[in-house]
């Protein structure tokens, strides 16, 4: 799932079956979007993409939706399959958190949510499990600290009914804003990197603004946990 979480858990169990030992999976033109090119004979990855078929809502209801009417079956190929240019690595969140630092970990005592530091956790950076959240170990303070937000947020805001009612791109949008905002107001430097990791998950607008109350609340929850005065 670390490293193939774009995908269904079907598609990734048929990556994993055709090739175990893929790391960056894409289609043949996001390839050459990115700059590279398949090897000539390099035998593709198959895996399941939805075909949706439009309808129109109810009377009394505005524009249309998609209905899932099946599957078909698409192409992809692992990083190793191809040459070109180098992958373009992501920025980073930049800047000193402080005692921020410290009193995010602090307020995930206070929630009940176990903490758990890991070597290796297969090229995520992060993982949020139900009340347990892992950090990859020796992360610059700037990026352990967004990445504390971003699973913190998952934990407060993707528990229960709601976590299966959302899609994924939801729910990566909302907490990725989360931590934007967060990482925003206690002053670090966050560039374009939650903008990219949201533009991952198809994020845009609409997700933002059709989740905004439950981003901003979230967001002053941790800020107010961060900013309250300590005993001493």
């Amino acid at each position: 799932m670390a490293r193939f979480h774009h995908y269904s858990f079907c598609n990734q169990l048929l990556i994993l079956a055709q090739r175990p030992e893929s790391t960056h999976v894409a289609g043949y033109q996001r390839w050459q979007a990115l700059g590279r090119q398949v090897r000539q004979g390099e035998k593709s990855i198959h895996i399941l993409a939805p075909v949706k078929k439009r309808q129109e809502l109810e009377d009394g209801q505005d524009g249309a939706s998609q209905r899932l009417c099946g599957f078909r079956v698409a192409y992809v190929f692992d990083v190793a399959q191809t040459v070109g240019k180098p992958l373009p690595s992501a920025p980073q969140a930049q800047g000193d958190p402080g005692a921020n630092l410290e009193g995010i970990k602090a307020l995930y005592a206070q929630k009940g949510i176990a903490l758990e530091y890991k070597v290796n956790l297969d090229g995520a950076e992060g993982l949020s499990a139900k009340g347990k959240v892992y950090v990859l170990d020796g992360l610059e303070p700037a990026r352990e600290f967004a990445v504390l937000v971003h699973e913190l947020a998952h934990e407060l805001l993707h528990g229960g009914e709601r976590r299966k009612q959302l899609s994924r791109k939801v729910k990566e949008t909302e907490a990725e804003a989360v931590a934007y905002a967060v990482g925003l107001s206690v002053g670090l430097d966050m560039n374009t990197a939650s903008a990219d990791y949201i533009s991952l998950y198809d994020g845009d607008r609409d997700t933002l603004r059709e989740s905004l109350e439950s981003i901003t609340r979230v967001a002053s929850q941790i800020l107010s946990a961060l900013t309250e005065p300590k005993a001493n």
